[in-house]
């Protein structure tokens, strides 16, 4: 925005919330996809037999996978609050429409007027001249 403009303490704190969640569940997307990778790099040395290894690991992928997923959903809700918000705060862009709108209907009538002013003066013209054929005629 060129001119910024102070917004009531409520709004502050809920833009810093939401730039807080967002940091959040990015944070979270990374962490969890960086631990997916290391685990799918290979065998490591363990106490724990193979295929108990591998269940684990397979557990854990798929807790991690739904930690991202779960963030992912998170940042697609935050970005639908943040279009409602914007919705319903950008109180200008809401004034800038209706002034537009309000002079584009404007601009309309005072067209709608000057052509019926054209048309009723057309028509007493007309009138004018039918009612002086009308009385100087000789069919009365």
């Amino acid at each position: 925005m060129a001119s910024q403009r102070a917004l009531p303490q409520s709004k502050e704190a809920l833009l810093k919330l939401y730039n807080k969640k967002l940091k959040d569940d990015i944070k979270s997307m990374l962490d969890n996809f960086t631990e997916t990778i290391k685990l799918a790099r290979g065998e490591e040395e363990s106490q724990v037999s193979k295929t108990t290894q591998i269940e684990q690991d397979q557990y854990e992928m798929q807790v991690r996978g739904s930690n991202i997923v779960r963030a992912g959903e998170s940042l697609m809700k935050l970005v639908s609050d943040l279009k409602q918000f914007l919705i319903l705060n950008d109180f200008p862009s809401v004034n800038d429409s209706i002034t537009k709108n309000t002079k584009l209907y404007k601009d309309l009538q005072g067209e709608c007027d000057a052509k019926l002013l054209s048309l009723r003066d057309d028509m007493a013209v007309d009138l004018f001249e039918l009612e002086d054929e009308y009385y100087s005629s000789s069919y009365k």
